[in-house]
């Protein structure tokens, strides 16, 4: 995985069940309650842009009715 986040200007590579990240270049962290708040809104802002993509691309492939 790798989910880049503006606000933090860094790229979550990984996530363990406890909640820790690990950022391109570093260890495993467990991220301040701001920095999970910055990956909790560049993951959504992901998930909802490459769900429009899938949409699209879906849509594309269909043949015309």
């Amino acid at each position: 995985m790798k989910l880049y986040v503006e606000t933090m200007d860094s790229v979550v590579i990984d996530v363990d069940v406890d909640g820790r990240v690990r950022l391109d270049g570093d260890d495993w962290i467990q991220p301040t309650l701001q920095e999970r708040r910055a990956i909790l809104y560049a993951a959504k802002n992901e998930i909802e842009s490459l769900t429009e993509l899938a949409d699209i691309l879906e849509r594309a492939g269909r043949p015309p009715a």
